[in-house]
């Protein structure tokens, strides 16, 4: 057993690995920014025809739903046959994670829209289109930016996972961390991991109060 205390450890391993760390990190967030950029990408607009064609919103939202009750490493597993082994597979599972809270949160902000501000709208002689344009997606934006602002948070803790399929990321080091006993690593990936959920809610609660109707 090592007999330094637990923070000269972790400076002895930040010493050898800050280079891998920096790699680590950087990976860590193309994870989380490609991935939550495929799920906005398709979740908005989904989450926009769901409010179009209401029969759609059990089974979408049914699927999402049991998405998110699959186990990340049972996920990423399923997911292997698919894409391989890498950053792919990760990518895809971090993805079909991401889904549900932008869905649900589009419908929600656009069906929550007043009902007498969209008749204001019919009055003035704007079409479905436009209303939901110009009308229900800038009013809807700020409640469509919480529900990204959720996936993402829980996204970058669910990344920590893409180690177990060589997706890399700073699980590696929980993962090491973890197979050799080394509670040092294991708080080198832990750690920066947790400050970056914070900085990514941070950043995206900025951007949603950006995004908040005026008033």
């Amino acid at each position: 057993m090592r007999s330094e205390p637990l923070w000269a450890q972790i400076v002895q391993q930040l010493n050898m690995r800050w280079p891998d760390l920096l790699q680590a990190l950087l990976q860590h967030v193309q994870l989380v920014i490609v991935s939550m950029l495929i799920a906005a990408a398709v979740g908005i607009p989904l989450g926009v025809l769901i409010t179009r064609a209401r029969s759609l919103e059990a089974p979408v939202l049914g699927v999402a739903g049991i998405l998110q009750t699959i186990p990340s490493l049972a996920l990423l597993g399923f997911m292997i046959p698919l894409f391989g082994i890498g950053i792919k597979t990760a990518i895809a599972a971090l993805f079909l994670y991401s889904l549900l809270p932008i869905i649900r949160n589009t419908v929600t902000g656009i069906n929550n829209v007043d009902a007498a501000t969209l008749e204001a709208a019919r009055g003035m002689g704007m079409t479905d289109s436009q209303i939901l344009l110009k009308v229900q997606f800038p009013l809807a934006l700020n409640v469509i930016m919480a529900g990204i602002r959720t996936a993402t948070v829980i996204n970058v803790g669910t990344a920590t996972l893409a180690a177990f399929i060589g997706g890399g990321g700073l699980g590696d080091f929980i993962f090491i961390g973890i197979s050799r006993n080394i509670d040092a690593l294991v708080l080198i990936g832990a750690v920066p991991a947790a400050l970056l959920a914070l900085l990514f809610d941070r950043l995206l609660g900025i951007l949603e109060k950006a995004t908040a109707p005026a008033g």
